[in-house]
């Protein structure tokens, strides 16, 4: 079945680059800056909620988590929330944004290796600027034929892709750290999708079932995926 893989994608935050371990920091300081008002688990849920109330409105990326974590704050304050710590939330915000990127261990062998043999694709989710940021900062554009940047990663999104790159559903395969957002959608499409689990994940992706199916592959690292390609 490998044999017909013409085009392999990649998803970017948390499996070509670390991502999330900058969201829970940025988490955690938020649960300190607002310590006298509610405990670490009631700041943490009652920021998730906001995120996920806003997901649809903002989408996913540092800007949008900053804007909740403001509104957050508003809230647990009961509206009296002092200019000295927006000032603050969104210095972390902008700090998030001009974070140094750290790619993930071998993913640039593994590129290098891929690229010669396949079409490779970048296709991820999130603020556009953010992640040509990242892109550019990478080194890795290089290695890439296509950049897809969307709002969210659906089935609709995944066959648009895949109509654009010309080929059949059972000619793509998908490479990501989310089970929900880089594996089931893929799969639903008749196409291949390998799980790289990272060591953080965000409560929004998590996806506590099981997957069976003959197209679906789960890795430890990316270097593994030389053994199958």
């Amino acid at each position: 079945m490998l044999s017909k893989i013409k085009v392999i994608a990649f998803d970017a935050d948390d499996t070509l680059w670390v991502n999330e371990t900058f969201f829970r920091k940025a988490e955690e300081d938020f649960c300190e800056l607002v310590s006298k008002y509610l405990s670490k688990e009631e700041a943490n849920k009652l920021l998730f909620e906001v995120e996920m109330q806003n997901l649809d409105l903002y989408g996913y990326g540092i800007k949008p988590f900053t804007l909740s974590l403001i509104e957050a704050a508003l809230r647990i304050t009961n509206g009296n929330l002092n200019a000295k710590l927006v000032e603050t939330l969104i210095a972390n915000g902008k700090q998030m944004l001009q974070e140094p990127v750290e790619l993930i261990d071998g993913i640039e062998e593994t590129l290098q290796y891929l690229s010669k043999k396949y079409r490779l694709v970048m296709a991820t989710k999130g603020d556009l600027l953010d992640q040509e940021r990242k892109l550019i900062k990478s080194g890795l554009e290089k290695y890439f034929h296509h950049i897809e940047i969307v709002s969210n990663k659906t089935e609709k999104q995944y066959k648009k892709l895949v109509d654009h790159l010309d080929i059949d559903e059972s000619e793509f395969l998908m490479i990501g750290n989310s089970l929900k957002s880089d594996v089931i959608p893929v799969l639903n499409i008749g196409a291949h999708a390998y799980h790289i689990p990272f060591h953080t994940t965000w409560a929004h992706e998590v996806h506590n079932g099981t997957i069976d199916n003959p197209n679906f592959k789960s890795l430890d690292s990316s270097k593994e995926l030389l053994e199958f390609l």
